[in-house]
């Protein structure tokens, strides 16, 4: 039964058989026979079929929400019984926006201090890609904006405010300066992050917000593109004020504060609602919750080692 409820499971996060079926290791015919058996033993059909996967029945929507919390449990049950056993170990996955990758190893540096035969994945992904991984068990924990988009039923953890800083070069327009207004940001050359980011559709909404229509002459999802392009000396950027100074940015490009107004935003670990959690989960979360107030603090170059302080 289990198995079967996997396959529901990838068949909704890839929605094609053939992918869900290479996802789960199996063939196609398995993956198929599979669901029809989970439709004869609950007597309803569970997926509109045509040439191609062309969704969910209603029965199947509400079969798929039960199987996400039954296969949730059962990983959470065998980790929990292998934590009895041997510890905490196996492997630990995590997405994060593409503005707080640096500060990943501020919580994955101490975590491993505690648990050393815990293995990392931590990949890139936008905020409603993160969401989705995490309803679709693709993922253990995110890092995340908490305040700004809806999120659904997930716990936070709150871990520092995102604050805001125009990266350029120091012989560019306004890069003397020790401040600049949202309004001046915009008449400037700029490389921002692309409209599925939501550091994007922040800094649209402050540049809205102050009265400034720009339209950048840049978009990239990566953010060494942009910090390439703002070294060049003829693109300008606005990136969180802890990324530039963890990546060293300011060494060659001058980070400015932005005011007028001069926002925040609060970005945190996101895990999934449910109880019981994993052991790897609630430890994840112990740790965040530790080194949250050492990483609010301001100034902090490296935020890996001030976590580990």
């Amino acid at each position: 039964m289990i198995d079967k409820l996997e396959y529901l499971i990838a068949l909704a996060r890839e929605r094609h058989f053939g992918r869900a079926a290479e996802a789960c290791g199996v063939t196609q015919p398995t993956l198929s026979a599979g669901i029809k058996q989970l439709e004869e033993t609950l007597g309803v059909l569970l997926v509109q079929r045509g040439s191609r996967f062309m969704g969910f029945t209603p029965e199947g929507e509400r079969t798929l929400e039960w199987a996400r919390r039954i296969v949730a449990d059962s990983r959470a049950m065998r980790q929990d019984i292998d934590a009895l056993k041997r510890g905490l170990a196996g492997p630990l996955r995590i997405a994060a926006i593409p503005t707080a990758l640096p500060m990943v190893a501020a919580l994955t540096t101490p975590f491993r201090a505690r648990h050393p035969d815990v293995r990392f994945t931590v990949i890139s992904r936008t905020s409603i890609e993160i969401l989705n991984h995490l309803e679709n068990l693709e993922i253990d924990a995110g890092l995340t904006y908490l305040d700004n988009e809806p999120l659904g039923r997930v716990n936070t953890v709150p871990l520092y405010r995102e604050r805001y800083r125009l990266v350029t070069s120091p012989q560019s327009r306004y890069g003397e300066r020790d401040a600049v207004t949202w309004a001046e940001v915009a008449e400037l050359q700029l490389a921002l992050l692309t409209p599925d980011m939501q550091n994007r559709r922040i800094v649209d909404n402050l540049l809205a917000a102050a009265g400034a229509s720009h339209k950048p002459t840049l978009e990239s999802n990566s953010m060494i593109v942009l910090f390439t392009h703002v070294r060049t000396g003829l693109w300008a950027s606005v990136m969180p004020a802890m990324l530039a100074d963890s990546l060293g940015l300011t060494s060659v490009v001058r980070s400015i504060p932005i005011v007028e107004p001069d926002i925040s935003h609060s970005i945190g670990l996101v895990v999934p609602h449910r109880e019981p959690t994993t052991p790897i989960t609630a430890a994840l979360v112990a740790e965040a919750r530790r080194i949250a107030p050492k990483l609010e603090q301001s100034g902090i170059a490296d935020p890996a080692i001030a976590a580990m302080q």
